[in-house]
């Protein structure tokens, strides 16, 4: 097959003087921050539906993207097309991973046995192209709310036969992930919420949704798949509100239904802010629990109300959620996905390089200037010392669960009140942060 990017040699760290802009400035992956390489801080991953599925096309117009390598069908034969391109972009790039939902990679049929006989003709092709180019698959997950028959929901769906025919589907796709050995398998609600309440019975679907939920954990034991579950949080948009709405919804709902061992969450920047937090508040939110799994690389517009998905650019998100990551020992089989599209007016396919280029910099930047901050140690000293009438005395004994309410009031009426307070400093921490960027 013909080279899809014909005019683009693979992406070379060039540092930061360079003035190519198919060039790294600041991406070296195999330079060491913290005792590890780059590339393995990071872990990049491509989608295969923004990446290769997506074309411009919004709510008020249709498509734009220029993408040759499309012939405008949705054909087995254009799903065969399609995937060596992305296996050129990746390595061009080099992305040592990719996503998929199971629709994107290979199209629906007449019907469920005619949709798995197509997803299997293309996994055997994934597979070849995995192995020649070295690039791997993060994760793979089931597009459970594009079609009519998830009008109502999946897993949470008033329907029982829609809720059967999303377990065979699930079942088919973790199947595939297995078979191309990806690292984990993500499950997002997509329309798993309601939008009114009138009709909506909240606590039958919950338990519906955990059913479900432990039967994939159930069937990933029977095939032997050792990847991460992955769930991602995201409050609304279609629904008005999705069970799944943030890190600590989530969390709530996976120990309420027993599956907190199962499942660590996959986090992503543009649906924190839609659930009205920040990145750094989910992905901490997450890591207390020992439940941080995975990032979605993306950001979103604050002055639009819907998931814009833009590529990340921002070096105060990059590092704050790089400060988390390190905190907690990196990424174990998850990475940083770029679950982001480029804009319907950057639709030149040209564009689709300088995009991710400009993320992967960025996170490598934020990665950098997080491990600077780590090793001047001022930030964690002031955290540490700000917290320090915990380390001994009464804050200790309260720790440990040595001291109740008996003992707590013997203490305070001794104490008299509280006058030890210091100051939170927070224009001066803001302003430490601001040395390093």
């Amino acid at each position: 097959m013909p080279s899809a990017f014909p005019n683009i040699s693979k992406i070379q760290y060039e540092g930061h003087d360079s003035k190519n802009p198919l060039a790294f400035k600041h991406y070296n992956p195999e330079e060491l921050v913290e005792g590890k390489a780059m590339k393995d801080h990071l872990r990049f991953s491509v989608v295969y539906w923004h990446t290769m599925r997506g074309m411009g096309s919004d709510m008020f117009g249709v498509g734009t993207m220029q993408r040759p390598w499309e012939d405008g069908t949705n054909s087995l034969k254009m799903a065969l097309k399609r995937a060596p391109v992305l296996f050129e972009f990746c390595e061009k790039l080099g992305a040592p991973f990719y996503a998929f939902h199971d629709r994107d990679v290979a199209p629906e049929g007449g019907n469920l046995r005619e949709t798995n006989k197509n997803l299997d003709v293309v996994v055997k092709q994934l597979k070849k192209l995995q192995r020649d180019s070295g690039v791997r698959l993060l994760w793979g997950t089931a597009c459970l709310f594009v079609h009519p028959r998830f009008m109502h929901g999946a897993a949470t769906s008033c329907n029982a036969d829609a809720f059967a025919y999303a377990a065979a589907q699930v079942k088919k796709a973790l199947e595939a992930t297995h078979e191309l050995n990806g690292a984990g398998y993500v499950f997002w609600g997509g329309r798993e919420g309601y939008t009114t309440l009138l009709n909506t019975d909240l606590k039958r679907e919950m338990d519906h949704l955990g059913a479900f939920l432990h039967l994939a954990v159930d069937h990933k034991k029977k095939i032997g798949f050792k990847g991460q579950f992955y769930i991602e949080p995201k409050p609304k948009e279609p629904t008005k509100h999705q069970y799944d709405s943030d890190a600590a919804a989530c969390l709530n709902f996976l120990r309420e239904y027993g599956l907190l061992g199962d499942f660590k969450l996959n986090i992503e920047t543009n649906h924190a802010t839609l659930a009205g937090h920040t990145m750094q508040h989910e992905l901490e939110v997450a890591a207390a629990a020992k439940a941080l799994g995975s990032i979605d690389a993306n950001t979103g517009d604050l002055l639009l109300g819907w998931d814009t998905d833009q590529f990340p650019t921002d070096l105060y998100l990059t590092t704050q959620v790089m400060l988390t990551i390190l905190k907690m020992g990196g990424f174990a089989t998850g990475g940083t996905n770029f679950d982001a599209k480029v804009r319907r007016e950057s639709f030149e396919p040209i564009d689709l390089f300088y995009a991710h280029i400009a993320g992967m910099d960025t996170f490598a930047r934020g990665l950098k200037i997080a491990a600077t901050i780590r090793k001047d140690g001022r930030l964690e000293q002031f955290v540490r010392q700000r917290y320090s009438s915990w380390d001994s005395g009464i804050g200790e004994k309260i720790e440990k669960g040595k001291a109740g309410f008996k003992e707590l009031e013997a203490y305070a009426l001794k104490m008299g009140d509280v006058t030890t307070n210091a100051s939170g400093r927070q224009e001066f921490l803001e302003n430490l942060i601001n040395e390093f960027i």
